[in-house]
């Protein structure tokens, strides 16, 4: 079994450890009615995007999400959350650094031991959730499992789902397609994206990822005999017929959408085991992204 076989599969207890921990993580992540920015990396950074959608659509106050590198200074947040699994991603550091004194900051991280921990004010490691894998799987949805269950909008059933994801097998014929679109709404969005860098990551599939209603203005042109379409969350209506009619595979989402991402994390292992590919060992990637100096 490779790592991150190993790890994706170890998500429901991961999840329901990340839960049990919320509330004693209170002070360090925002507050009803903190103005906050959400901010990563690749993963961590479609992650961001819906925990920010979760917590706006839950009325908790104004929140929007950024890749670290694209940060608004411009903007006055009350606090700023970043997620990294390494603690040295180097976008990361240099925004915490810029922040220091004038904005509050948090970092959820999986490693206590990396410059993150001083870099912010504000601290939540999920040590129990690290990888060895460049690939992200279980750290990514347990800090969005964290930031759900801060909420209030996790539930024992979302780990059900995650158990169930991990034991029911794919759609017969799945892995042998040749493109992928992966489609949500609200949080699901970033959800899809994610569900879509897995696919590229560890299987060099031709992947895309939309929100759904989009998908009808243009991108449903790729699809045909041979593809498939998986929708993460409740499909607009009509989308599935849509789909069917064009000969691609219909995924419907039935169950909860980070479940569904674990369902299409193992898609992505099975895809490269199929294609004669090793998913711990993803082409031109390392687990962390740390620049040199002369090279941004």
């Amino acid at each position: 079994m490779t790592y991150v076989e190993n790890e994706l599969t170890s998500q429901p207890e991961c999840w329901a450890r990340a839960a049990e921990q919320a509330a004693g993580h209170g002070a360090a992540l925002p507050a009803p009615g903190e103005r906050v920015a959400i901010v990563g990396c690749g993963t961590s950074l479609f992650m961001a995007q819906a925990a920010a959608a979760l917590r706006e659509r839950s009325g908790q106050g104004e929140t929007d999400a950024f890749a670290a590198s694209e940060f608004p200074h411009g903007r006055a947040y009350d606090r700023v959350v970043a997620l990294t699994r390494s603690g040295t991603t180097t976008e990361v550091l240099e925004l915490l650094g810029r922040l220091k004194g004038a904005t509050r900051t948090t970092a959820v991280t999986a490693d206590p031991g990396t410059p993150v921990m001083e870099a912010a004010d504000d601290v939540v490691v999920l040590a129990f959730a690290d990888e060895r894998s460049v690939v992200q799987t279980r750290f990514a949805t347990t800090a969005l499992t964290l930031l759900r269950a801060h909420l209030g909008l996790h539930t024992d059933a979302v780990v059900a789902d995650a158990a169930t994801a991990l034991d029911t097998p794919l759609p017969e014929g799945l892995v042998d397609c040749a493109q992928f679109t992966f489609l949500g709404r609200g949080w699901t969005v970033g959800l899809a994206s994610e569900a879509g860098l897995k696919m590229r990551e560890a299987s060099l599939a031709w992947t895309e990822a939309y929100p759904a209603m989009e998908y009808r203005h243009g991108p449903i042109s790729v699809s045909t005999h041979g593809t498939a379409t998986w929708m993460l969350g409740e499909a607009p209506d009509g989308l599935a017929e849509q789909v069917r009619a064009t000969g691609a595979l219909w995924v419907a989402g039935r169950l909860d959408p980070l479940a569904e991402l674990v369902r299409a994390q193992r898609l992505a292992v099975a895809v490269a085991a199929a294609r004669g590919l090793d998913p711990d060992r993803p082409r031109h990637l390392t687990r962390s992204v740390i620049l040199q100096p002369d090279a941004r």
